[in-house]
């Protein structure tokens, strides 16, 4: 990798990454969509009751690590082929977890869209932030913690409450259909002088 000119390596790695983070949303989702997403549902509301159900907890929670180790695996080892080196103290820093956790918090916990979001707003403030030092991290820790004050479930979370707007709708909610006016008219008069209904 050292060989290749750095300009060609960074666009490479900039489209690997990105088909990388399509395909890993496009796999979330189809999992979350699935059974699969319906055992995990269940084991994060209650293991006991899931268990109850039928669903292997253990296995799931297995599955959960494999599919996590996976994804984290090829994000690191893509990170690490742009950089040209390791160094244990730079790939298990701190940092990495405060950042993470970071772009949860303010994205929204629970969703597919939040982590993307927050992401973004995660990259846009270091870029603008970055000429001020450890300053930047003290203005990463005040807006989080105005995050979970007044959006308790995220940016995001608060945009999905006030506009009903899911662009990976993964949850399974109950919709009531009222008979429309239509139906409603279909309503016969019988020749013994009684309604009858035909819907």
């Amino acid at each position: 990798m050292s060989g290749i000119p750095k300009a060609t390596r960074e666009s490479i790695t900039f489209w690997i990454a990105s088909a990388m983070a399509i395909g890993l949303i496009a796999l979330i989702y189809w999992l979350l969509r699935s059974r699969f997403g319906v055992a995990l549902t269940a084991i994060r509301d209650s293991e006991a009751a899931s268990e109850s159900q039928g669903v292997d907890v253990e296995r799931v929670k297995f599955y959960v690590y494999v599919l996590s180790a996976f994804g984290s695996g090829l994000v690191g080892a893509l990170y690490y082929l742009n950089v040209l080196r390791i160094a244990p103290n730079s790939a298990f820093d701190l940092s990495w977890v405060v950042s993470a956790i970071f772009i949860v918090v303010i994205g929204g916990i629970g969703t597919i869209e939040g982590p993307i979001l927050g992401a973004v707003i995660f990259f846009i403030m270091r870029e603008m932030l970055s000429d001020y030092g450890s300053w930047y991290l003290m203005v990463m820790g005040l807006v989080a913690i105005i995050v979970m004050i007044k959006w308790p479930k995220g940016i995001w979370g608060f945009i999905q409450q006030r506009f009903d707007l899911r662009f990976f709708p993964v949850q399974r909610r109950v919709h009531l259909i009222e008979p429309s006016s239509a139906a409603s008219s279909q309503m016969l008069n019988s020749n013994d002088g009684k309604f009858k209904s035909v819907l």
